[in-house]
């Protein structure tokens, strides 16, 4: 059966016109995204709350649109890397004693019954018991960056993120001044709580709520940039961190965002 050729646009154009094309080239040329708008932020001094300047953000890190599923795969990933495992029971084998059968086959009337380490007697091997297991889950890399931005994200959008300036602390580790600071800044108990990211750990600033009926009821939380995680940006009121935490943590989780866009260019 004869198949009929039709011709490409190439072929229909004239000589001189397809002398002027570019050559084929098979790898396509690298064009940068269009930059979004970059979003405002307002640095504080603490404890005093006064603004003190500006800082700005891309829209990729603080103004991403919510996700609660990937909030909540990224929840529970870090519950299970959490969960120890530790519960552990002796199987029959592993149960210290005798292996002497404890009364005859038969003759005796009552039901069969092997040695005392038996799972049916008190004392013996625990059936299907747990035993130390690993609880973690997986999680790709990417999705769990885009859990962290879509935190802070939430946070912004809602004004409960404040950015303080580096190096904050208190001047004295007194809980009842650290009360009457979160009371007067509508930041205690009252209105939510309050979590505190620090970049190192502060010695006044920690002693204060370890002290205080903040942190001893769990309305307000002190944490280093290492120890917080998306769980903690979560929790409580206000959302306060130091702006070299903040920074660190965007740039660290920023895997998903693909930079260079592959894309056909025209001439």
């Amino acid at each position: 059966m004869a198949t009929e050729i039709i011709p490409s646009e190439s072929s229909k154009l004239p000589k001189s016109k397809i002398e002027q094309l570019p050559p084929y080239n098979p790898y396509l040329e690298r064009r940068a995204p269009p930059q979004a708008p970059d979003v405002l932020t307002t640095v504080y001094h603490f404890p005093s709350m006064e603004p003190s300047r500006f800082a700005f953000y891309p829209a990729n890190h603080l103004d991403l649109p919510l996700r609660r599923d990937i909030l909540h795969r990224a929840v529970i990933f870090e519950g299970d890397a959490t969960r120890k495992g530790l519960a552990s029971t002796k199987w029959r084998s592993e149960v210290h004693g005798s292996g002497r059968k404890i009364r005859p086959q038969k003759g005796t009337g009552m039901a069969r019954l092997g040695d005392k380490k038996s799972p049916m007697l008190k004392g013996g091997g625990v059936a299907f018991g747990p035993h130390p297991r690993d609880f973690s889950t997986k999680l790709p890399r990417k999705i769990y960056d885009l859990a962290w931005r879509t935190a802070l994200s939430y946070r912004y959008k809602k004004g409960e993120l404040i950015v303080l300036e580096n190096r904050f602390d208190l001047e004295m580790d007194e809980p009842r001044w650290l009360a009457q600071i979160m009371k007067w800044h509508h930041l205690g108990h009252k209105n939510g709580g309050c979590v505190v990211v620090a970049r190192r750990e502060r010695a006044n600033l920690f002693q204060a709520f370890a002290k205080s009926e903040l942190g001893k009821t769990k309305q307000g939380m002190v944490k280093t940039e290492e120890d917080v995680d998306v769980k903690d940006l979560l929790k409580l009121g206000k959302l306060m961190i130091e702006k070299r935490s903040l920074d660190s943590l965007l740039k660290n989780h920023s895997s998903d965002l693909n930079r260079t866009v592959p894309t056909a260019v025209y001439t």
